[in-house]
């Protein structure tokens, strides 16, 4: 619109506003009844800040005129040529208060409304209080009332008052800037009413949701968000992909598992299939206590996965070869089998690498036979890389502190690659970015994330995740670095172009390399060592838990995907053999299920409920640490060992017994008791688990005995130099 007395105009584009009042002003001398004259003399003025004589001249003689409607009509075009004027020369603020003066002669321009927020978001101004300010919610249900109110054939379901791409803009501001605020999600919510079956909104939303859900840690608003998009119809199998974990990752374990199940019923190949399957498991070992249908879906899962190797697909997109990486992960807990689960996890590694040869677009790497001393130049200072999203408040960061601690600056540089970062939330994790030559914070992207290890000229990249990270898995996958090796996180992946799984003498039998991908290299004592542990002051005390003095305290701290039944009938026959014995247990909070589990499996061993405690979680890692001496004994799990809380209870002198299998999780405890310099406690067998278990509980000497061996090895045994 361009306005009339053009050489006021002129002056008022060009910001002379001064010399364009004086214009304005002798021509509603020489004319007082021309409107615009007032419209433009008003915006001179708002324009200069000066409000209150903007609202003079519009309400006042506004008032006066006999068609108020025609006059605020015309006032809200010029307003509106103004607000496009300033925001074509950038002029946020200004432009943001022109609009405001719309709103307030018309309150309903939902289009306005938008353009408010969006300059709200650039202004960084109260976004939630400006929304509400502006009743923006209220006008688009408004829309979405009216979209669904007409007939489900009707040829235009679209309500033209709405911008549909002004809305969709300031949905993915809000979703990029504010996604943690309530009003976000309420303003998703109501999008997703008027712009029903699209896929741009579905996109926006799912990606909201994996970033609340992993980014930010925020699993209950995750769910938030997927359930917007079931409501869109477009794709609800990925969408349950997405929200079973989602459910359980925020302990509302039954509604993840039923989620799962759908997904299951819904999938139609085998590798979709196989994924929901396993989504389907990984709920089950959370609740615990379904064990029958547990294994049931074990062997629904073994099938299915071997069948899926038989077909090997090579057109598998990105998504779900991604999601085929962990789908085995819940074996290890279900079963001592390491044979069979390696050998398919490594078939399972090696389709995932078939599928991504071609899609392959990071820069080329040497060789993995590539080492520098091959190259002559042993001299260089090399750069080694650590990538995982575990370093912080998690056994992975409290363990793997002290390798970064004690590295040879001299000799290396080490980078870190952080996944999941987030900044200032987490101490221990600030702790390194401080130490890490290089810190990098990467996304979620495993191709970007690859490239950058590779442009940074990392020589050594140590994978700490394995599988339980799938975009790690991908990032290995991909070969950033010319020597790459797995350690400390979790068992190996399988992934062909890992070239070394790092472990010792003790923490894999003698015949493992035969079922392994990796080359094992073995460190000649431990594969882990550490300084000692932070202790407060402990909080549990037996008086609180209406245990006698004299009374025999076992107690086990893990959680309930890794008790399994077997373990649990040996653990009851030994609290019915010693006699004035209780049992503490310690697992998530609010996990009903498990402690039935326990229940039942104790009465039907014959042992009392009375002598079982179900203890809380504690606020920290430290304050937990304290209350493991209030135990006489720590029994383990089997077929998946303790590992972190078994360094622990070591690390505080308290005996344990532990059965030593033949997978890397059934040996964890084994190596770490050898590594500490003890062997009372170690069992082969069911037979000797019990019997470690009842011979520690009664002979209260040998108990004393582990104990001071324990409190001496603190500066003598190889776990415990770092």
């Amino acid at each position: 619109m361009t306005p009339p007395l053009f050489p006021a105009s002129d002056l008022l584009i060009s910001g002379n506003y001064s010399a364009a009042i004086a214009q304005y002003e002798q021509a509603i001398e020489v004319d007082p009844a021309i409107a615009s004259n007032y419209w433009y003399l008003g915006l001179c003025w708002l324009l200069q800040r000066k409000e209150f004589e903007a609202q003079a001249i519009w309400y006042g003689i506004g008032a006066e005129q006999d068609d108020i409607a025609a006059w605020s009509e015309g006032l809200i075009s010029v307003l509106k040529w103004a607000a496009d004027q300033q925001l074509e020369c950038s002029n946020i603020d200004t432009a943001w208060l022109v609009c405001r003066y719309i709103y307030e002669f018309l309150p309903d321009d939902i289009n306005n409304a938008l353009l408010l927020v969006l300059l709200a978001m650039e202004l960084k101004q109260d976004i939630a209080q400006e929304i509400t300010d502006i009743n923006l919610l209220e006008n688009l249900k408004t829309v979405a009332q009216t979209i669904h109110a007409k007939p489900s054939n009707s040829p235009d379901l679209e309500d033209t008052r709405v911008d549909l791409n002004l809305l969709m803009q300031v949905l993915i501001s809000l979703l990029n800037q504010y996604l943690l605020e309530p009003i976000t999600y309420e303003l998703a919510s109501v999008t997703s009413q008027i712009l029903s079956s699209t896929q741009r909104l579905f996109n926006h939303l799912i990606n909201a949701s994996t970033r609340l859900a992993y980014d930010l840690g925020q699993s209950k608003q995750a769910i938030q968000f997927a359930e917007l998009c079931l409501n869109l119809n477009i794709d609800n199998v990925e969408v349950l992909r997405h929200l079973a974990p989602f459910y359980q990752n925020a302990r509302q374990y039954e509604a993840g598992v039923e989620v799962a199940r759908q997904c299951y019923e819904l999938s139609s190949t085998l590798a979709d299939k196989a994924f929901a399957n396993h989504l389907l498991l990984r709920g089950l070992t959370r609740i615990g206590g379904s064990w029958n249908e547990m294994m049931k879906v074990r062997v629904r899962q073994h099938h299915l996965v071997q069948a899926l190797m038989q077909e090997h697909p090579t057109d598998l997109e990105t998504a779900r070869q991604l999601r085929l990486f962990l789908s085995l992960y819940e074996m290890p807990f279900l079963s001592d089998s390491p044979k069979e689960f390696r050998l398919l996890q490594n078939q399972i590694a090696q389709l995932c690498l078939d599928n991504e040869k071609d899609r392959i677009q990071i820069s080329p790497t040497p060789p993995s036979s590539y080492h520098p001393i091959h190259h002559g130049i042993a001299s260089k200072k090399l750069t080694i890389g650590y990538l995982s999203h575990c370093l912080k408040q998690h056994s992975v960061g409290w363990l793997a502190r002290w390798l970064v601690k004690y590295h040879d600056r001299d000799r290396f540089n080490i980078n870190g690659y952080f996944q999941f970062y987030r900044q200032g939330l987490d101490g221990l994790q600030e702790w390194y970015i401080r130490e890490f030559s290089k810190s990098r914070i990467v996304g979620r992207d495993a191709l970007e994330i690859a490239q950058q290890i590779h442009d940074d000229g990392v020589d050594i990249l140590i994978d700490l995740d394995s599988l339980t990270l799938d975009i790690t898995c991908r990032v290995m996958l991909l070969k950033p670095a010319p020597i790459q090796a797995t350690w400390l996180g979790w068992d190996a992946s399988g992934i062909p172009t890992i070239d070394y799984f790092i472990t010792d003498p003790y923490v894999l039998p003698e015949d493992a390399q035969d079922y392994y991908q990796e080359k094992i290299w073995r460190l000649p004592q431990t594969y882990l060592a550490v300084d000692g542990f932070e202790i407060e002051a402990p909080t549990l005390r037996r008086e609180h838990l209406n245990i006698p003095k004299n009374a025999i305290i076992y107690f086990s701290a893990q959680r309930s995907f890794k008790r399994h039944p077997d373990t649990i009938r040996l653990q009851m026959k030994v609290l019915k053999a010693v006699p004035n014995s209780y049992f503490l247990l310690k697992g998530n909070p609010n996990e009903e299920a498990p402690e039935e589990f326990f229940r039942q499996i104790a009465e039907a061993e014959g042992v009392s409920l009375d002598r079982l405690r179900f203890l809380p979680w504690t606020a920290t890692e430290a304050e937990h640490r304290a209350n493991i001496a209030i135990a006489d004994v720590v029994l383990d799990t089997f077929p998946y060992n303790g590992a972190t809380t078994t360094m622990e209870t070591l690390w505080m002198g308290i005996p344990l017994v532990t059965k030593v299998g033949h997978q890397f999780a059934a040996r964890n405890s084994y190596t770490m008791m050898i590594n500490a310099g003890i062997e009372e406690g170690i069992a082969w067998s069911d037979e000797e688990y019990v019997e470690w278990g009842v011979r520690l509980g009664i002979d209260e000497r040998l108990r004393q005995q582990v104990h001071w061996k324990l409190m001496r090895s603190r500066h003598t045994a190889p776990l415990w130099n770092a």
